[in-house]
């Protein structure tokens, strides 16, 4: 099952309006600390895969990267992704796409493989398109975050103050539904052994683990980031293609 919430008009207008403010989780949590773990980009040939607008395609090329291909499900997000000589995107889903084996030095993803229903298969995917020595680096949203089946995990007082997050169904893998901004945005829970071993399965070497915190000064400009330091929202992976 395939959803593309970012072409509901509803979530896209919501999603830019939020993107546009710079105070976000993406901002203070997820994107410094996914940029942090990326390897040296200077030449490399990389794949985004769930581009969205382009940011992270259009930091890397910035950074040395010598060409980008971003791929993404959602037409509207794509559209407002700037054109650049070398970046090319292409509007499709990433379990969708087809790339001769060894074409990328890196694979980078932020935030997108948790709407995706086969892991494995991605993973056999990826290993097959990077090169010996090439890098995959990936955020997901954390699995005590996805694992409760309601995906409402913080138990609140009567004034409605945040007590603990509660940890359930962790074991029970798979679709997930929620509401964010519009109802029924599915997700899909899998546990860390899970998304670990899937890497490994397939000649993927995990370099670095990471579950990130916010950046120093986050928290006086959106103060519900201290709950980072009671649960993790994210989790990001580093790992090497063996034989490089």
């Amino acid at each position: 099952m395939r959803q593309n919430i970012y072409d509901n008009p509803e979530f896209f207008e919501y999603y830019q309006r939020l993107r546009s403010t710079g105070i976000t989780y993406n901002d203070f949590v997820e994107q410094p600390a996914l940029m942090a773990m990326l390897p040296e980009l200077q030449g490399k040939n990389v794949l985004d895969l769930g581009c969205g607008a382009g940011q992270l395609a259009a930091y890397m090329v910035s950074q040395g990267a010598a060409h980008v291909t971003g791929a993404d499900i959602s037409a509207k997000m794509l559209n407002q992704a700037p054109e650049h000589p070398q970046v090319r995107y292409i509007h499709g889903p990433m379990e969708e796409l087809d790339f001769a084996p060894a074409s990328f030095d890196l694979i980078v993803s932020s935030l997108a493989f948790h709407y995706v229903e086969n892991y494995d298969a991605l993973m056999n995917q990826i290993a097959g398109w990077l090169r010996p020595g090439g890098h995959l680096v990936f955020s997901t949203e954390h699995p005590v975050t996805t694992a409760k089946l309601d995906m409402d995990g913080w138990i609140e007082d009567h004034e409605g103050k945040r007590l603990y997050y509660a940890l359930d169904n962790y074991a029970e893998e798979g679709i997930r539904h929620t509401h964010w901004v519009v109802d029924n945005v599915i997700k899909y829970h899998r546990t860390l052994s899970t998304l670990l071993n899937g890497m490994i399965r397939y000649g993927l070497q995990i370099e670095q683990v990471n579950e990130p915190e916010p950046i120093p000064g986050a928290i006086e400009k959106m103060p519900t980031l201290v709950n980072e330091w009671r649960k993790p929202s994210f989790i990001i992976f580093k790992a090497v293609k063996r034989g490089g």
